[in-house]
C-alpha cells in the first residue's frame, strides 16, 4: 500500500547545505576513554569543514574541554547554545527531508526516547529537533513514531532499509504492528519499497540493529553490507544471511539490488565488552567520503579501497574512530546532513 506523501527524502550522495554535530561531553558514554574523544572529533569537524557548514551543538556549558575552545581555528563552523545529553545527533536530530511541490526543507521529528529507554536522561536530546528546525526556520513535521535517524536508509529514490528489531521493538513502539510503521515511514518520508534488513546485527551494538552498522547504499540499486572477516565471528551468521536477504531484494524502481561486501574488523574488546566496529558507517559530504578506521591495517585498507572504488569522483578521508567506537558509534552516528535546497 502506497502512502501519498508531501515529503521526498534526498539520499545522502546529494549536494549538502550543512551537517549537524553535537559536541561530546558525557564523559559515561566513554567510561575510561572519554579523553581521546574530543580531539576525534576537531578532527572530523575539520574535514567536514572544508566542504560545507557545520552546525555544532555546544551541549551544557559546564563540559569541559568545551566546542569553543577546541574550534576556534577553524572556519566554516557555526556553533549553537543548545543543550544535549550525548552526541548521537543522527538519532534524535531532525531527518531533513523536502517538499515535493516547493523543495523547502523539512525536519521529521521523531519521538526519541535514547534506544528504548537504555541511557536516561534524554530529555534534552529530545528537544533538539525542535529546536534545530526553529533555528533553521524550517518546516517540523512532528511524528507519533519512536525512532532514530540510525535506523533508515535510503537510496533517494522510494526504497528504505530499516530493521525490525529496532522499529518493532517493544521498548520503542508497543502495540504499533509492522503495517503502521510502514505507514508512518511511507508519509514522512516519501519512501514507497521497505525493505527489513532481519538477518542479523552487531555483537556490543545497543541500538537494537540500526542500519547504519549493517548496510548503506552507495547509489540507487548498490549497497554496501557488513559481513566478518573471522569465521569464528559470532557476528558472522547474521551478517551472511543480510547479505542473501539484499541480494534477493529490488528497489522501488524493480532493479535488482548489488551487493558488494565490507568486511568488518575481527572482534575487538573493551573491558571484556564487544565493540561494534563497522565500515559501514561511514559519512558521505560533497565530494568527501569520511571512513571510520579501527586500527585494523588490513580490514581499514580493504574498506578504504572498496568504497574508493565505489565512489571515484569523491576524496577518501579515513579518520581513526578506535576510541569513538568505545560509544557505541562512529561518525555517521555522530552526524545528520542538511540537504541542499534547490537552485
Amino acid at each position: 500500500m502506497n502512502i501519498a506523501s508531501p515529503h521526498y527524502w534526498p539520499a545522502e550522495w546529494e549536494l549538502q547545505a550543512a551537517t549537524w554535530i553535537a559536541w561530546p561531553h558525557n564523559r559515561d558514554t566513554w567510561p575510561g576513554r572519554f579523553d581521546a574523544v574530543p580531539a576525534a572529533m576537531v578532527k572530523f569537524i575539520a574535514a567536514l569543514s572544508q566542504v560545507q557548514t557545520v552546525h555544532v551543538l555546544c551541549g551544557p556549558s559546564t563540559a569541559q574541554p568545551s566546542a569553543g575552545e577546541l574550534l576556534s581555528g577553524l572556519g566554516n563552523v557555526v556553533l549553537h547554545d543548545i543543550a544535549t545529553n550525548d552526541t548521537w545527533i543522527r538519532d534524535y536530530g531532525p531527518t531533513f527531508v523536502r517538499r515535493i511541490d516547493d523543495g523547502s526543507l523539512v525536519g521529521v521529528d521523531w519521538k526519541y526516547n535514547a534506544w528504548g529507554n537504555k541511557y536516561p536522561p534524554f530529555d534534552q536530546d529530545a528537544a533538539a529537533a525542535e529546536k534545530i528546525c526553529r533555528w533553521l526556520k524550517c518546516q517540523r513535521s512532528v511524528s507519533a513514531m519512536y525512532c532514530e535517524g540510525g535506523a533508515l536508509e535510503t537510496n533517494g529514490k522510494g526504497t528504505l532499509l530499516t530493521t525490525s528489531s529496532c522499529l518493532l521493538s517493544p521498548n520503542r513502539n508497543p502495540g504499533w504492528s509492522k503495517e503502521m510503521v510502514e505507514r508512518e515511514l511511507r508519509a514522512q518520508l516519501g519512501v514507497s519499497i521497505i525493505i527489513w534488513v532481519d538477518g542479523g546485527g552487531l555483537q556490543g551494538d545497543d541500538t537494537d540493529g540500526h542500519i547504519d552498522q549493517l548496510a548503506r547504499f552507495v547509489n540507487a540499486d548498490t549497497v554496501v553490507v557488513a559481513t566478518s572477516s573471522d569465521p569464528q565471528d559470532g557476528n558472522r551468521g547474521g551478517l551472511e544471511e543480510n547479505c542473501k536477504l539484499l541480494s534477493a531484494s529490488a528497489t522501488a524502481e524493480g532493479k535488482p539490488l548489488q551487493v558488494v561486501r565490507l568486511p568488518t574488523p575481527p572482534p575487538r574488546y573493551i573491558d571484556n565488552t564487544r565493540v561494534p566496529e563497522s565500515y559501514c558507517n561511514f559519512l558521505l559530504a560533497n565530494g568527501i567520503v569520511i571512513v571510520p578506521t579501527f586500527r585494523s591495517p588490513a580490514t581499514d585498507q580493504a574498506a578504504i579501497d572498496t568504497l574508493a572504488r565505489l565512489f571515484p569522483e569523491r576524496r577518501i578521508v579515513n579518520l581513526d574512530a578506535y576510541d569513538l567506537i568505545w560509544g557505541l558509534g562512529a561518525f555517521h552516528c555522530a552526524s545528520q546532513q542538511q540537504p541542499a535546497l534547490p537552485s
